[in-house]
């Protein structure tokens, strides 16, 4: 579906509405908790959080659909923020992902304190995320960044008495603060060279003349540490280490929030940057980044892949599975050879992460279900689920074979565009690879499949009689299963504003 002609939009500032929308809800959860203290009254804090990111959702898709950031976007504050086409699509996946995990998080924080809390930090980190899309300077990107992860690391420790999720959230804050700072010495660098931290104004400078005269070592570590940050958002490896430990410490529905908005949240700051700021041509000599990402999305696949099929964990499973599929999207940068097909493999990389966004969402909302139940953690521990919930085990048999890309979900297509993506730009060998790996996927995630449907139960399943079935949260699974199906035959609402997006990004560049 081809977007319509730019509309525009006024006044400017009006095209942030989805990020204005998600931190005036932020401030309504804090007007409401010192109100009404009271942590039981879950239903007003949850509906309140799951609408006000649906709203932000809709006006994300509404200004993608009519046309508001086509081209060269809106320009806002002398261009540190941009919102184009491909923000209002992250801020899409951003917002949608938030939505199923503030609607699930109503039945899994039964009980619990701080709730309030709880809805407002996935607030302020959504409006982090959305803001992290339209970033267009290092500046915007690092303060957006922060406004992410500080959320993020109180989130991961929200069970302040559970041993193994206050750990994940010490180490993920470790981890973080180190590659913070590591980004941010990048960014130093890089300014040290261009004058500048506005992308535009950085790729011009590196393209005039002497330029780089005696500066290219220090451009080239720049580049680097700033690749080294956004590693670390994506769950790329070698900075992957931090993922598994939270996301299995922490409530799983913050596992979903993190291994897929913030993830897509990453990938969009990442795109942006390298085609930007850093066009191929003019860092060539010092650094060449396409063989970076090439490198990076070969390991990154094959490890997380490989150490997914290791695992007894389901939901360190699925951490594993996450590192393994920000490998898949990693060729959306690391086929951008000039060799052609630029738009499609850049779109593809987009259209996966909106598919991802989705269905790993909803497979982390299953395990959610799964501990609501009290059930367990390990394959064994799912045997004969499907006979007791044969409604959510088929959710998650299509979560499980649309991220192996079996034609059941969106899945298949937006691994299809990465792999044709590649081959169209001369580097068949990466689209080999992700075959090879997404095969090797399918091994572990059939073990969840034959777990639920054909092993007998071993008796640990009377939780689901004694709790009932949670309607936030079996409704959050059952819609995901149902839009990563659609996404299957409706791909084309998508497709055509994605690959317009990435190439309006790409005139951006040289």
């Amino acid at each position: 579906m081809m977007p319509l002609q730019s509309t525009a939009i006024e006044p400017t500032w009006a095209a942030l509405t989805p990020a204005l929308v998600l931190a005036v809800f932020a401030l309504l959860l804090f007007v409401l908790d010192s109100i009404d203290p009271d942590e039981s009254n879950s239903g007003l804090l949850a509906g309140t959080a799951t609408v006000g990111t649906v709203t932000a959702m809709v006006v994300a898709g509404a200004f993608l659909l009519t046309g508001v950031g086509s081209g060269e976007g809106v320009s806002l504050y002398g261009g540190q923020l941009v919102v184009d086409s491909m923000a209002l699509f992250f801020m899409f996946i951003a917002t949608s992902v938030a939505t199923l995990v503030c609607l699930a998080s109503l039945d899994y924080l039964e009980g619990r304190q701080y709730q309030a809390e709880y809805y407002i930090l996935v607030m302020l980190a959504t409006t982090g995320m959305t803001l992290m899309a339209a970033a267009n300077s290092l500046a915007t990107i690092f303060v957006s960044l922060e406004l992410l992860s500080l959320p993020s690391y109180a989130l991961v420790a929200f069970l302040k008495n559970d041993k193994g999720s206050v750990e994940a959230g010490m180490k993920y804050f470790l981890v973080g603060a180190l590659s913070s700072a590591v980004f941010a010495y990048g960014v130093s660098l890089v300014y040290g060279v261009t004058g500048s931290l506005l992308l535009e104004e950085i790729a011009a400078a590196l393209q005039s003349a002497g330029a780089l005269s005696g500066l290219g070592g220090v451009l080239g570590v720049g580049v680097l540490m700033v690749a080294g940050g956004f590693a670390f958002k994506t769950a790329s490896v070698p900075f992957h280490f931090w993922a598994p430990e939270a996301y299995e410490g922490a409530p799983a529905p913050v596992s979903a929030f993190l291994s897929s908005a913030s993830k897509a949240a990453g990938f969009v700051v990442a795109f942006r940057v390298f085609v930007v700021a850093f066009p191929i041509e003019a860092v060539a000599p010092v650094i060449d980044w396409v063989l970076l990402f090439q490198v990076l999305a070969v390991v990154t696949m094959t490890l997380g892949n490989f150490a997914a099929a290791t695992q007894e964990n389901v939901k360190r499973m699925l951490a594993y599975s996450s590192v393994g599929h920000a490998g898949y999207v990693l060729i959306g940068l690391a086929a951008l050879t000039g060799a052609g097909n630029g738009e499609i493999v850049l779109g593809a990389g987009m259209i996966h992460l909106l598919v991802y966004g989705f269905m790993n969402t909803g497979a982390f909302l299953f395990v959610a279900l799964v501990e609501y139940w009290g059930i367990g953690r390990t394959f064994e521990d799912y045997n004969g689920l499907a006979t007791k919930a044969p409604v959510a085990c088929v959710a998650m048999t299509v979560f499980m074979f649309s991220l192996a890309g079996l034609p059941i979900g969106g899945g298949f297509l937006s691994k299809y565009y990465l792999l044709a993506g590649a081959v169209g730009a001369g580097v068949w060998w990466l689209a080999l690879v992700a075959a090879v790996n997404s095969a090797l996927s399918l091994f572990y995630y059939s073990r969840v499949v034959k777990a639920m449907w054909i092993e007998e139960p071993d008796g640990n399943l009377e939780g689901i009689d004694a709790r009932g079935y949670p309607t936030g949260l079996y409704a959050a699974v059952v819609i995901a299963a149902i839009v990563t199906v659609l996404l299957l035959p409706a791909i084309g609402v998508f497709s055509g504003v994605a690959f317009d997006a990435a190439s309006a990004v790409l005139q951006l560049g040289p």
